[in-house]
């Protein structure tokens, strides 16, 4: 199962036939350029169709392309196979029996839902529930208007968000892991600003580390 189509991905595909679970942009762009490789690429998508979640123009190559074969109406429900990925197991609406679809590599682009409620509003979000960073806060949304969030710094300064739960965030873990070496930078630098470092570094043992 993939989160990400490259070519990396498709050689691992090679010929065999795939599908992509989602029906938006990235869904649409995985599917193309699996096509170019996999014999079929089954797009299995929860709607009635393609057009309430993605652009025209990937919508009319996918109906031009042969090897593409979009389902409406469907959901993955389990996963089939000894040692690898054989095939999934799908179902249809308003056709209760299951089915099963062969298939040698899952790609989900299906997005996600930032668990941000327990936060309970206290840091600044977009209209999706992530997590709002850097310049893309509006001042009025700060808990301090006279503070310039560093990159990665939430609504409420000393508070980085990093990962899939930041708002524009590519949702990839290299990037993921990208952004928490670079927040450990960012902490000290506000540390910095804010005078603690210097009474840290004179009372902290050798070993210490920030």
């Amino acid at each position: 199962m993939y989160y990400a189509a490259t070519q990396a991905e498709a050689q691992a595909c090679g010929t065999r036939p795939a599908a992509v679970a989602g029906g938006g942009n990235s869904a649409g762009q995985a599917a193309l350029f699996l096509s170019r490789s996999c014999a079929k690429v089954h797009m299995l998508i929860r709607g009635d169709s393609l057009e309430a979640s993605m652009s025209r123009y990937l919508i009319n190559r996918i109906k031009q392309n042969p090897r593409i074969i979009v389902s409406p109406r469907t959901q993955v429900t389990a996963l089939t196979g000894i040692g690898q990925l054989e095939g999934v197991r799908i179902r249809r609406a308003a056709q209760p029996p299951v089915s099963e679809l062969p298939i040698h590599g899952l790609f989900v682009f299906i997005g996600a839902k930032p668990r941000t409620g327990w936060l309970a509003g206290q840091l600044a979000e977009d209209s999706h529930g992530f997590l709002l960073t850097g310049t893309d806060i509006p001042v009025a949304r700060l808990d301090d208007e006279n503070m310039n969030p560093l990159f990665l710094e939430t609504s409420r300064p000393g508070i980085f968000s990093v990962g899939d739960v930041r708002s524009g965030s590519v949702k990839r873990a290299a990037a993921a892991i990208g952004d928490g070496s670079m927040a450990v930078r960012l902490v000290f630098d506000r540390l910095q600003s804010a005078g603690i470092t210097d009474a840290i570094s004179s009372s902290a043992p050798p070993h210490l580390a920030l």
